[in-house]
């Protein structure tokens, strides 16, 4: 049973906002183009795993796609996590060609390709770190001490990989192609046989998993060094995103390739929602989208089905969920 739905990546709409809100000679603005150029391929492959996901029992497992939990000033970010009775597994998704290299002796992950050499984080200490935040969480809300594990699936069919180092018998079973995946589910389901977890307490964890999962707008921030002071504010145009567009006759006029939109202050709030906060106030949003008038703002906000809560200078408007 699909628990949380997969849609775009959290942290791929957060950097394509960023894109359209920063100066295009902003310093690591190549750096984050190259990112998203990455995070794109990532989520091919991970779509590309629920051909297989869709095999699994429904009334079995629970699954929950693309958890963005908080780790202190970091982002403990899931691809996907299966939950059921006996065990807990934490899926990390890898769509890259070439040859793959995991270096289990000192952590290292290689990509050869076109004869090119590139390092990687390591999948498979940054599951182990995902693993540890897992069980640390669960001991912490009282569950019973159900074994969490980690797969890393390689999705591309056309890369081979090869596993080095005194570690290896431990790793290989953790890490498999696309088309072995149900197979590698099937050893896991041998590993742990016990049931643990009674169909309230994964529940109660899926819950408790939802509730905490946020956007990681902070972590994306700190890590480029970006202040919320360096991201410009206005409607960006959406044929050639010259930001801001102006207000004319209840239509948005774009002064650079002079054409109209009608709604382009949706985009306008979707990027305030990913960049800035998950609730807006009309104030706030006069302030961001450049309107003059408390009253196209009002009308604006109600136009576009955002929940509220409050009344008059005190109303709060927010999306009933991210993605919005």
């Amino acid at each position: 049973m699909i628990i949380k739905a997969r849609t775009i990546p959290l942290v791929i709409l957060i950097l394509e906002a960023l894109c359209r809100r920063l100066p295009l000679n902003y310093p690591k603005y190549q750096q984050i183009l190259e990112e998203i150029g990455r995070r794109h391929a990532g989520y091919k492959g991970e779509v590309s795993l629920d051909y297989y996901l869709r095999l699994l029992s429904i009334d079995k497992y629970l699954i929950l796609h693309d958890l963005n939990l908080p780790d202190g000033d970091y982002n403990c970010q899931i691809d996907t996590l299966l939950l059921t009775p006996e065990f807990a597994l934490i899926i990390e998704v890898k769509n890259m060609t070439g040859k793959l290299i995991f270096d289990t002796d000192n952590e290292q992950f290689t990509q050869i390709n076109n004869d090119k050499e590139k390092g990687y984080p390591d999948p498979i200490a940054q599951s182990e770190r995902h693993k540890d935040y897992i069980e640390k969480l669960m001991a912490e809300h009282k569950f019973p001490k159900v074994p969490v594990d980690y797969l890393v699936v390689i999705s591309n069919g056309y890369a081979s990989y090869v596993i080095n180092g005194k570690n290896t018998h431990k790793v290989k079973p953790r890490i498999c192609k696309l088309d072995a995946f149900i197979n590698k589910i099937q050893f896991f389901e041998k590993q742990y046989i016990n049931p643990l977890l009674h169909a309230k307490d994964l529940r109660k964890l899926s819950r408790l998993l939802i509730k905490m999962n946020k956007v990681p707008t902070s972590y994306i921030l700190n890590r480029y060094g970006i202040k919320k002071s360096d991201l410009l504010t206005g409607v960006c145009c959406p044929d050639c995103n010259y930001v801001p567009l102006i207000r004319v006759k209840n239509k948005w006029y774009c002064s650079s390739c002079d054409k109209f939109s009608k709604d382009a202050h949706i985009n306008a709030l979707r990027d305030y929602f990913l960049l800035f906060e998950s609730k807006i106030k009309n104030q706030q949003f006069r302030e961001f989208a450049q309107i003059k008038s408390h009253d196209t703002a009002k009308r604006l906000l109600f136009s576009v089905n955002l929940n509220f809560s409050g009344t008059k200078k005190g109303r709060i408007y927010f999306p009933k969920t991210l993605p919005w």
